[in-house]
């Protein structure tokens, strides 16, 4: 293939791609015979984008469910709307996503009893933590008996709430007719937003996940590569289109560990040849990690997942580790006025930080969350730009990156979430975003929509339909 008269890093060049790789770049480039050849019209060609955090079968399956929160539902009785037109689709649950307690107040089965259809009902909370089954439910999961798992909330006559806190697997040992949906859409959509790698930061990532996920790879329903957090004891793949990440530590400030135990977490990645990667959503929880992580010894590699709050007091520890964070700066446009409503005052001017990690020299990668948040990556970059709630505030400007800035942090690898952002050049590994226009025009609008082609492994997933 032969893509000419592409903007790259501020010249027009062509490029030709043999066996998946860049094998030539030019100011101009002399087509060979039965050569495919793309005409880029001055648009700017970049590396494919990485997502450095999300959650492929969370994502996948959102697609398929009810929203339940905020902006799409936004009342009780928007709410009790929503699952009842959703009720002759439940085969055999209701699933609902994304729900905020500024609906209808915090769930539970009674509460969902009367709000909802009389069929089986999940709804997940904004946070990933927390689904909520009404009684149907509840009697499909057994949460009524004596022998359930300490995250199955009980009320003081045993009887389950039907509130279920980070027991994501424990459900889906339960739900065998759920199955794993399909990758197809998910594979579409991301190939649309030019992204040609993730980073799937689940932590129960199991042989029947990663079997559903190389099924959907080899049948080019996921053209993506995709790195696997998981645990422990998810094996590696002998598969190009696989890498193994960090070993994925969910902590919950409610739930948080012993410290012994915490350091024995990591210690035994580290032994395993593995890094972390670490969730910490709260200021508590950030500084019990960085002094496990000082205990037991940090490498490079190990990782810090979201950072949303972290205050001045936490930088030097978090450079002195060497640690990466990886943010979501799209949570600033999404959740900015309801962080406003429900964070302590005191820790709004160090949520979800960007500039300040840069300026102390902390390496910083980007994710989503998806589908905790917006999958768009260039909706992700904007807000970091920006900074602005959907209100119209801005929080912290001293916190905004420049364009370029914001797309460095799509454009590292997947190793190396904070490190040098991917270049082109000869013998790169052909997975490119190619844009409409040129980089002087899209730095301005920062907009999915500018995508006018994606290329993994030199074979074109995705072309915008307004592209001849």
């Amino acid at each position: 293939m032969l893509i000419r008269n592409a903007e790259i890093e501020g010249r027009r060049r062509d490029i030709r791609i043999t066996d998946e790789r860049i094998t030539a770049m030019a100011g101009e480039l002399v087509p060979d015979r039965d050569e495919r050849t793309i005409d880029a019209r001055g648009g700017t060609l970049l590396p494919g984008l990485h997502d450095h955090h999300l959650h492929l079968f969370a994502l996948a399956a959102a697609h398929a469910s009810v929203a339940c929160g905020p902006p799409q539902v936004s009342s009780a009785e928007a709410l009790s709307q929503a699952l009842t037109s959703a009720e002759s689709n439940a085969a055999p649950w209701l699933r609902g996503v994304g729900y905020h307690d500024s609906v209808a107040g915090p769930l539970n089965r009674d509460r969902l009893d009367a709000l909802g259809p009389n069929v089986p009902i999940r709804i997940q909370h904004q946070s990933g933590a927390l689904w909520v089954v009404n009684s149907l439910g509840a009697e499909v999961l057994g949460l009524d008996a004596a022998d359930t798992p300490a995250g199955v909330e009980k009320a003081a006559d045993g009887r389950a709430t039907g509130r279920l806190f980070r027991l994501d697997g424990w459900m889906r040992e339960r739900m065998p007719a759920a199955g794993l949906p399909s990758l197809a859409p998910l594979g579409a959509l991301l190939s649309r937003h030019g992204v040609t790698s993730v980073t799937d930061a689940s932590p129960d990532t199991g042989e029947r996940a990663l079997t559903s996920l190389q099924v959907a790879v080899r049948a080019g329903d996921l053209p993506q590569r995709i790195t696997v957090m998981g645990n422990l004891d998810t094996p590696a793949l002998s598969d190009p289109h696989f890498d193994l990440g960090p070993v994925k530590i969910l902590l919950d400030e409610a739930t948080l560990p012993d410290f012994d135990t915490l350091c024995g977490q990591v210690a035994h990645a580290h032994r395993s040849g593995r890094a972390v990667a670490v969730h910490c959503v709260t200021r508590t929880v950030l500084v019990f990690t960085l002094a496990a992580l000082r205990e037991v010894g940090s490498t490079h590699s190990d990782r810090i997942e979201h950072a949303s709050v972290a205050p001045p007091d936490t930088l030097p520890l978090l450079r002195s580790l060497g640690v990466t964070v990886v943010t979501q700066p799209n949570f600033i446009a999404e959740r900015g006025d309801r962080y406003r409503a429900d964070v302590d005052a005191g820790d709004l001017p160090w949520l979800y930080r960007l500039q300040g990690f840069l300026d102390h020299g902390i390496p910083l990668g980007g994710g989503t969350d998806a589908p905790y948040g917006n999958p768009d990556p260039w909706a992700a970059m904007r807000a970091a730009v920006e900074r602005t709630t959907e209100s119209g505030l801005c929080l912290s400007p001293a916190e905004r990156l420049t364009p370029e800035r914001a797309l460095d942090l799509f454009l590292t690898p997947a190793h190396a979430p904070g490190g040098r952002p991917m270049r082109l050049g000869i013998g790169a590994r052909a997975d490119l975003c190619l844009l409409r226009a040129p980089w002087s025009e899209c730095r301005l609008r920062l907009d999915a929509r500018d995508v006018a082609a994606t290329f993994v492994a030199g074979r074109l997933v995705y072309t915008h339909p307004e592209a001849s």
